[in-house]
């Protein structure tokens, strides 16, 4: 763990892993509920470092976190949604190839692994989400495509995600799904926010 202050009320917290970022802004948002952190604005989790801004103190506030015992993520912890996925990506056959499997059994890799929003960003409404184990890993596409539909479920490197409106992108498409991931008059407005769990279950979510 790295710590450094980058604005006068920002610092900045440099992790080694995904798992650590997510552990660590679990414990973040637990002492600042319990009213341990002072004042601190915003906490913004991303691939490998978390910023805190709207610090009082931000070196003082360092040096206290770097000598925390941050204990791991417990696997059930933090809320869980559920997303129906109807699995009819244009690279569901490559996927399949890549994983070394049929395309029938994608659904069931993917509806067996529990997912978790690492963080946000892209668009708004978009999660990155961690869970796949590393031999599940795919590359992004040679040539990204000019739109993707709204919906699409994808997979990159490490990470899922879904499209929550049209957008270019180079992601893997496998699925996709009615859900609303972005909706501003919606409390909250995103579907999908740090520390979320997330499980896709094959189906339209019409029933």
């Amino acid at each position: 763990m790295r710590t450094l202050v980058v604005g006068g009320e920002a610092l900045l917290i440099e992790l080694d892993s995904a798992q650590e970022v997510a552990a660590l802004h679990a414990e973040l948002l637990r002492r600042r509920d319990a009213g341990e952190l002072g004042p601190v604005r915003d906490l913004v989790p991303a691939a490998r470092t978390v910023l805190l801004d709207g610090v009082r103190d931000p070196a003082a506030l360092g040096a206290r976190i770097a000598r925390w015992e941050v204990p791991p993520l417990a696997p059930t912890q933090g809320p869980q949604v559920t997303v129906p996925v109807r699995y009819d990506g244009p690279d569901l056959a490559e996927v399949a190839r890549l994983w070394g499997v049929a395309p029938g059994e994608v659904p069931g890799i993917v509806g067996a692994t529990e997912f978790r929003v690492a963080f946000c960003g892209f668009a708004p409404g978009f999660g990155y989400l961690t869970g796949l184990p590393e031999r599940l890993h795919v590359p992004r596409r040679d040539t990204p495509r000019t739109a993707v539909p709204a919906g699409s479920l994808a997979l990159a490197g490490e990470y899922a995600g879904v499209y929550p409106r049209s957008s270019p992108g180079g992601w893997q498409l496998i699925g996709s799904t009615d859900a609303v991931l972005w909706d501003a008059d919606r409390e909250p407005a995103a579907l999908f926010a740090p520390g979320v769990r997330v499980r896709f279950t094959e189906g339209d979510g019409r029933d």
